[in-house]
């Protein structure tokens, strides 16, 4: 049986071909964003993993885990703190979901 291929641009149309909820996209892409602000931000700052962790108070694991683009697992309140601790804040707005 031959599969039908789907492609899909962003979290909102793969959300969709899954058959999940519009809410799933939204974090889906919050914790995008986030997780490569905070790679980002470490890799241009002179702060250590180590430093960052206990800044934050969490594990180095964890923070090498989100270095590397992993955030599965990670709670978003975590992911906060690290982007703290790696000296950035941050700004939400909001808009109407397509």
């Amino acid at each position: 049986m031959k599969q039908k291929r789907i492609i899909s641009h962003n979290a909102q149309e793969l959300a969709e071909a899954m058959g999940l909820d519009e809410c799933d996209a939204i974090e889906w892409e919050f914790r995008y964003n986030l997780t490569n602000k905070i790679r980002e931000a470490f890799q241009n700052s002179e702060r250590t993993i180590t430093e960052i962790a206990k800044k934050a108070k969490t594990s180095r694991a964890r923070v090498t885990q989100l270095i590397k683009g992993n955030s599965q697992g990670i709670s978003i309140d975590v992911l906060l703190k690290i982007l703290g601790a790696v000296g950035q804040s941050i700004k939400i707005t909001y808009r109407k979901a397509a």
